[in-house]
């Protein structure tokens, strides 16, 4: 793998599978991050067959599987512990053939919401009291991926997550207490939508926990920082060029992640070809490091 490389989540290219392949080898992008549109499936829900179809499409364009970007509990902690068990732990034997299959350097499970978001000050002491479950099903399925040799990754969510601060991931994490068997997705914007607003101060904060970087545009009215309008990555409120470059100089994600812009549409505002725009100027940041 080149020291820094970037891909997009597979749909942003082309929701057809072929075409999004073809689109990733025509920008020059070598890596894939496979979420769903794999078939028209979700990657978790793939069966070994077409698994091994979609693998040996990949390897005859010399494409590699970054991550698979499962969508597992991703699902409000409220709808209970045999509940949750179900939809999401029982489908860990699954996304482990799958990966055994695809072969990727990561595996992505999402944070949980929580109904009482607007009323938790830390969610992690709502979970110590009434949800203690969850933390041992992470560590399960954690440890289950882990075991077969699968790198472990989760990703901070929007819209009533149970990670809207640093330091509500900083003690997920050490609850979790499982060292570098799993490590943050940080998605800058999803972090902002749960209420903080990128900057540096942020990412050193969350630093020694990051092994991939998400990043989306997005802009706030003026004087005001929460995120309410989709942009570009040129125009985004937040200082994608300065976090970006330092992710890169610290190493700590060696594959950035293009992510569709949340928000509101702007009237007025340009939104042609919003992706390659973004992927230009990704390209144009490292180009200058």
């Amino acid at each position: 793998m080149e020291k820094f490389s970037i891909t997009m989540l597979n749909n942003m290219a082309n929701r057809d599978f072929q075409q999004s392949l073809e689109q990733h080898v025509q920008w020059g992008l070598r890596h894939l991050d496979l979420k769903d549109c794999v078939f028209g499936k979700g990657i978790a829900d793939l069966t070994d067959a077409e698994a091994t179809e979609a693998a040996t499409m990949i390897s005859q364009r010399g494409l590699s599987v970054y991550c698979m970007s499962t969508q597992l509990f991703h699902d409000d902690i409220e709808s209970g512990e045999v509940a949750f068990r179900e939809a999401h732990l029982s489908k860990i034997e699954r996304v482990i053939a799958v990966a055994k299959i695809l072969k990727p350097d990561l595996v992505r499970l999402l944070s949980a919401r929580t109904l009482k978001r607007k009323t938790l000050q830390n969610s992690l002491d709502y979970l110590r009291g009434d949800y203690p479950w969850l933390i041992s099903f992470y560590r399960e399925a954690i440890e289950r991926l882990s075991g077969a040799g699968l790198g472990v990754t989760i990703e901070n969510e929007c819209h009533d997550n149970i990670l809207s601060s640093p330091t509500e991931i900083v003690d997920f994490f050490d609850e979790l207490n499982l060292g570098e068997a799993v490590n943050l997705t940080w998605d800058v914007a999803n972090l902002w939508q749960m209420g903080t607003f990128p900057t540096m101060e942020v990412y050193q904060q969350l630093q020694p926990l990051i092994s991939y970087f998400h990043l989306k545009g997005g802009q706030s009215d003026s004087g005001a920082s929460e995120l309410r309008w989709k942009s570009s990555l040129q125009d985004a409120s937040w200082p994608v060029k300065k976090i970006t470059q330092q992710v890169v100089v610290d190493g700590c994600s060696p594959v950035i992640c293009l992510n569709p812009s949340h928000g509101a549409k702007k009237e007025g505002y340009n939104y042609d070809n919003v992706t390659i725009r973004d992927l230009d100027f990704v390209r144009k940041i490292l180009g200058e490091i």
